[in-house]
């Protein structure tokens, strides 16, 4: 339950043409080539039949963002995962029920109420496993879309930037370098190990410090994210995410580097992409 009550970053679909004809592609080449339902029984032009089932969801697909999706999504004040689901699974219904009117038509079936009831049983199985495949997929683009655009934006921000980390040691050299060089910070008992780029190479040198003061030196760049209780990120370096709920691995600088996000981090982390 938590997972459907999750933010979900959409954005208001002007593309529904677009999507309306993958729909009908989907269905016409469906129905074309494999032929099911009874369609390769069908003694009229086949053809035609098929270009019919794909014209009538195109025109549903067309209908239902028109005229009920995009106007529920900018009414509702925050838009969740589960509001996504619904209104995918209900679109997929009603294109059932709409295409099983045509083939009534077509096959001059009787429109009776068990064959209609029938239909929308496997509507709903098969609608079930395509809302659960298509909302996962869309929301993980959504998410990787909304975490490059923040990071692009906050590391052109942050360009030229130096930030210094104080070594506490009597003879200690503070490490200064750019805030954009820096990949993450790990806790090594009395010490931090820093990693950052130069040149394009990691680099990696300790100073006697611990993460709170590393913090406590950053704590005016938003972008400086402890996602481990021995692991502070550059969000601006992060390359991939790959995890759940319980957990994040986060990649770092092209592949040179990998982070783990804990479990009691990663709404935190989910904060800063949506």
């Amino acid at each position: 339950m938590s997972i459907l009550k999750r933010k979900y970053p959409f954005e208001i679909n002007d593309h529904q043409v677009k999507e309306g004809l993958i729909a009908f592609a989907i269905v016409f080449l469906l129905l074309f080539f494999l032929q099911p339902f009874g369609i390769s029984e069908y003694d009229g032009n086949k053809l035609l039949v098929s270009l019919a089932f794909g014209l009538i969801t195109f025109g549903c697909c067309i209908a239902l963002e028109s005229f009920i999706v995009v106007p529920l999504q900018k009414h509702v004040k925050i838009w969740r995962i589960w509001h996504q689901a619904v209104t995918v699974f209900v679109e997929i219904l009603i294109i059932g029920i709409c295409n099983f009117i045509m083939a009534c038509i077509f096959f001059q079936y009787p429109m009776e109420l068990a064959a209609c009831l029938e239909m929308v049983y496997f509507t709903i199985i098969i609608g079930l496993i395509y809302t659960v495949f298509y909302t996962s997929l869309s929301y993980q683009k959504y998410m990787r879309k909304r975490l490059d655009a923040l990071l692009e934006k906050t590391t052109q921000e942050q360009e030229g930037i130096q930030i210094t980390l104080h070594d506490n040691r009597v003879r200690g050299n503070d490490l200064c370098i750019p805030l954009n060089d820096l990949l993450y910070i790990e806790a090594q008992k009395n010490n931090v190990a820093v990693y950052y780029l130069s040149n394009g190479q990691l680099n990696r040198i300790e100073i006697q410090s611990t993460l709170a003061s590393v913090l406590n030196d950053l704590k005016d760049h938003p972008n400086i994210f402890q996602c481990h209780r021995s692991f502070v990120v550059n969000l601006n370096r992060i390359t991939s995410a790959k995890g759940n709920s319980n957990g994040y691995t986060l990649e770092l600088g092209g592949g040179l580097a990998t982070v783990p996000v804990s479990r009691s981090f990663v709404p935190k982390l989910k904060s800063f992409v949506i």
